[in-house]
């Protein structure tokens, strides 16, 4: 059953019913209260198998090295089940799946000057934004299946040329258009990803910089 209902949310999203799931295990409906009690113990199950099967770069180099494959290996991981990005909760899921990810992952950081507490709030940073990156990253995909962003920065930025806003919107007329000519779009979700995250480490390094001041003076 929690097979089928990974198969049924990679291919519909997170709106999956429990009918749907049913279907693609043949049976009705009703018959699936044999096997859980609700949709929410179930999405529950379907976070702790796929946290449980989920592909991981070997844990290697300095903590900065085995944070960037945490996260690598989180965005995999909601690139290949997109609705799990949509799963938004402060419980956490208690199963064996779950609890090995969290152990792996604590590791890459567990050296670190740091509390546990922060340890903790640290990796739930890079996490949080992993998230964040892959729904856009989802949203773009889709996006693009309509259309290619160069189409749609050649259409707009001619509308924008047209309207001559350089002179009441100077900053967004300058930036906006030397990013959208470096991007072919108005927002590139990878490359906010491949910026963002050495951003949010280099926030942490100074964090444990401070801390090292600190405590050695």
């Amino acid at each position: 059953v929690v097979e089928a209902a990974i198969t049924v949310a990679d291919r519909v999203g997170s709106a999956f019913s429990l009918r749907d799931v049913a279907s693609e295990v043949g049976i009705p409906v009703m018959s699936l209260y044999s096997y859980i009690d609700s949709r929410e113990q179930l999405l529950e199950l379907m976070i702790d198998d796929v946290h449980a099967q989920m592909a991981r770069i070997p844990l290697a180099g300095d903590w900065r090295s085995r944070l960037t494959a945490v996260a690598d290996d989180n965005l995999t991981l909601f690139a290949d089940h997109g609705w799990l990005a949509d799963v938004e909760s402060e419980r956490a899921i208690l199963g064996p799946g779950t609890l090995t990810k969290y152990e792996y992952e604590l590791e890459a950081i567990n050296d670190l000057e740091l509390t546990d507490t922060d340890k903790d709030a640290a990796l739930n940073v890079v996490l949080d934004f992993v998230k964040a990156s892959a729904r856009a990253l989802a949203h773009a995909t889709r996006e693009r299946t309509h259309e290619d962003p160069q189409q749609w920065w050649e259409r707009e930025g001619a509308k924008l040329a047209v309207l001559g806003i350089e002179a009441r919107f100077p900053l967004a007329s300058r930036i906006g258009t030397a990013a959208g000519e470096a991007q072919g779009a108005a927002r590139d979700s990878r490359r906010a990803y491949e910026f963002g995250l050495p951003v949010i480490l280099d926030g942490l390094a100074a964090r444990l910089a401070d801390h090292s001041c600190v405590s050695g003076g």
